[in-house]
């Protein structure tokens, strides 16, 4: 048995090496580094997401980015027949002469027409549309409705037009139930005074389901003990919608409106050429029909580019500027910060 003298006793720890300080020494202080993982690695472990995204960004790649490439065109006088290695430069004079061309400035002031009619009346209706269906008490009756006003979404545009030319023609549905009850027809596809009314009808009817199903999904992520908690507080069902359901979306519907103003010079390319010849280029005209006109059938091929260079940049401009007015709101937008 050992005396208390001869057992050993615990080391004392020794005194830091001269000249360093535990506080601000890196090896001995602050948490463990974490390695980088080397980008192979992270494409072989993120290899199925990566094969899942490729034929997107394909598509991107070769329908969108390499096509603007084109755009150079829009300082040529260009021929297709030789190209544009031989093609020879014109500096800005297709936008001289773009700018020049009053059809250009009414085919802007139509568009721009037509966008704040789609931006007034289409704009709020998928929101309207999805907080009444989000309403509904029968999953049954809900699915239904969404099913229904869903549909049109991927239905062409020309059987779009087809359908309202049979309901709304002067031959159509609500024509001859007029002349059947002695009244007059009502011939509302070759109406221009009418025309905008018609276009941001269609729109409603074939796009309005594909908006709500976006706002369905960010009314689905809401809290419901918050509802809960306003209706033990008095709050009624307006009051529960205006407090609790409407913040709930605003982030969605800010996103939604920057993307809108972005794309706002493109309101439909074929839904107006299909029915520019019964109203009129006059009523009509918009820019995407000018650059197709001028561009492809008129041959008029620099200043077509021009055109559709100019909607471009304003377009782009529009998104950076509307998502800067979304980050002084504090919501993220399109991109944050």
């Amino acid at each position: 048995m050992t005396s208390p003298a001869t057992q050993r006793r615990p080391r004392a720890a020794s005194p830091p090496p001269s000249g360093s300080d535990p506080k601000t020494d890196p090896k001995s202080s602050g948490p463990p580094r974490h390695h980088r993982v080397p980008l192979r690695v992270r494409l072989r472990n993120n290899w199925v997401m990566l094969a899942l995204m490729a034929p997107g960004l394909l598509f991107f790649l070769f329908f969108f980015y390499v096509p603007m490439l084109g755009n150079v065109i829009a300082f040529q006088d260009y021929q297709p027949f030789i190209g544009f290695k031989d093609s020879p430069l014109v500096g800005l004079a297709n936008f001289q002469e773009l700018f020049a061309d009053p059809a250009f400035w009414e085919a802007v002031r139509n568009t721009l027409a037509f966008a704040a009619l789609q931006l007034i009346f289409f704009f709020p209706a998928p929101l309207a549309l999805a907080l009444l269906i989000n309403s509904l008490v029968s999953p049954r009756v809900k699915k239904f409705v969404q099913s229904v006003v869903y549909l049109p979404h991927f239905i062409s545009w020309v059987l779009v037009v087809a359908l309202f030319q049979q309901v709304l023609g002067g031959a159509g549905l609500v024509s001859n139930y007029l002349r059947d009850h002695g009244m007059s027809a009502l011939d509302v596809m070759t109406d221009p005074d009418t025309f905008s009314l018609l276009i941001t009808g269609q729109v409603i009817w074939k796009d309005i389901g594909w908006g709500m199903i976006i706002y369905l999904a960010a009314l689905a992520s809401v809290d419901q003990s918050l509802y809960e908690s306003a209706a033990v507080d008095g709050a009624g069902r307006w009051r529960r919608m205006w407090h609790v359901t409407l913040p709930a979306v605003r982030g969605v519907t800010i996103m939604l409106l920057v993307l809108r103003l972005g794309d706002v010079l493109s309101v439909g390319f074929e839904q107006f050429l299909l029915q520019r010849d019964a109203v009129g280029a006059r009523a009509s005209e918009v820019l995407d029909t000018y650059i197709y006109y001028h561009g492809v059938v008129y041959g008029d091929w620099g200043v077509g580019a021009a055109a559709g260079l100019v909607k471009g940049v304003v377009g782009a401009l529009m998104i950076y500027g509307a998502n800067k007015i979304a980050h002084a709101f504090g919501e993220h937008g399109v991109y944050s910060k």
